[in-house]
Formats: structure tokens, C-alpha cells, sequence
């Protein structure tokens, strides 16, 4: 609960405004409590990656489980991977806060983890694509999904600037180019309906 609060004033203030009193007003907590279970705003920002972390391993497996497809499944994972990012605003601090990790050891530990369980996820489901006959025979896999993770990072930041309809939409709409030509005819409606 504090975690995901955390994330939502994160989207809101960007790096600047986010404060131990902002996180607990949220979750209407005095700040002292915060201040016992995180020790400072660093504390916080830690415990938020470890949980992103975790977030990111579990999710691939919960939208799998909902969707009958690898490809419905894949195209969920990118989209609920990004939910917390409705708005160009807070795209713009969650990705200040990249910026943040970036620069800090332990907080790129964190964030490269995540990149390395996403990519995970995103091969893992491709394979199941090109195993069912999703995706053509002889698809590259692991270039597909390495394509795929590069293509929805840069529609966001994209969307971002264009501002042109929601992300979700942006993210399908660049989804669905990079994996079409990978798509046997027979499975193009799958693509669409995703």
C-alpha cells in the first residue's frame, strides 16, 4: 500500500516533490511512521525498486495466465508495464527517476533488474509464440525480443512528445508493427485483437 502510493506521487511530483510527508499524506500516515519504516527518502526509493523488481518477475506470469495467447499475453505485458504512466506528465517523472537510477549504483541494480526480467519475459512469451505457430518459423526470437523491448521503451518516450492518444493505444499500435511481419496469415487477427 505505501509502495504503490509512493509510485503514484512519484507519477505526480517527479524526483523534486516526492517526500516522505508527500508518500504519507497519501496514504494519510503521519511522516514519523515513514521515517521508522524507511529511515529517509532514499530508503523509500530503494524498497520501491526491490518492489519493482519483484513486480516485474510476477507480472509476466499473471497476464500469461490471462490470455489464451503468448501474443495477447505479451501485448498486456507491455501495456501493464507502463500502466502507472497514463500521462505525459507522469511519463516525464517516471523517467526522471530513471534518470536518477542511472547515476546511483544501487538504484541501477534495481532498474537493470528489471530490465533484464522484462526482456526475460518478453523472450520467453516470443518463443511460446514461434513454438505454437504464432509467429512465422525461423523467427529470431531473441532479436524479436530484444526489437520488441527497444520499440515499446521509444513509443512511450514518443507518445510523450507527440501527445497524440493514449499510451496503451501507442504501444499496440508499435506492438502490432514490429511483430506483423513475424505473423503467418492464419494469425494476423490474433495480432489485432490483442
Amino acid at each position: 500500500m505505501i509502495l504503490h502510493a509512493a509510485a503514484r506521487v512519484m507519477g505526480r511530483v517527479g524526483p523534486a516533490g516526492l517526500t516522505l510527508a508527500a508518500v504519507a499524506r497519501e496514504v494519510e500516515l503521519v511522516p514519523g511512521t515513514l521515517v521508522q519504516r524507511f529511515g529517509s527518502k532514499r530508503g523509500l526509493l530503494l524498497a520501491l525498486a526491490d518492489r519493482s523488481v519483484q513486480y516485474a518477475s510476477e507480472l509476466a506470469g499473471r497476464v500469461r495466465q490471462s490470455h489464451d495467447s503468448a501474443l495477447g499475453a505479451l501485448a498486456a505485458l507491455t501495456v501493464e508495464s507502463v500502466s502507472a504512466m497514463a500521462t505525459p506528465e507522469s511519463f516525464a517523472n517516471h523517467l526522471a527517476f530513471l534518470c536518477m537510477d542511472l547515476t546511483d549504483p544501487e538504484l541501477y541494480e534495481r532498474a537493470l533488474a528489471v530490465h533484464r526480467a522484462h526482456a526475460q519475459a518478453i523472450e520467453e512469451l516470443l518463443a511460446e509464440a514461434a513454438g505454437t505457430g504464432e509467429l512465422r518459423a525461423g523467427t529470431d526470437v531473441a532479436a524479436l525480443a530484444r526489437t520488441v523491448q527497444a520499440v515499446t521503451a521509444g513509443a512511450g518516450l514518443t507518445w510523450a512528445l507527440e501527445r497524440q492518444g493514449t499510451l496503451e493505444q501507442r504501444l499496440r499500435q508499435e506492438l502490432d508493427a514490429v511483430l506483423s511481419p513475424h505473423v503467418p496469415p492464419r494469425h494476423s487477427h490474433d495480432l489485432e485483437e490483442a
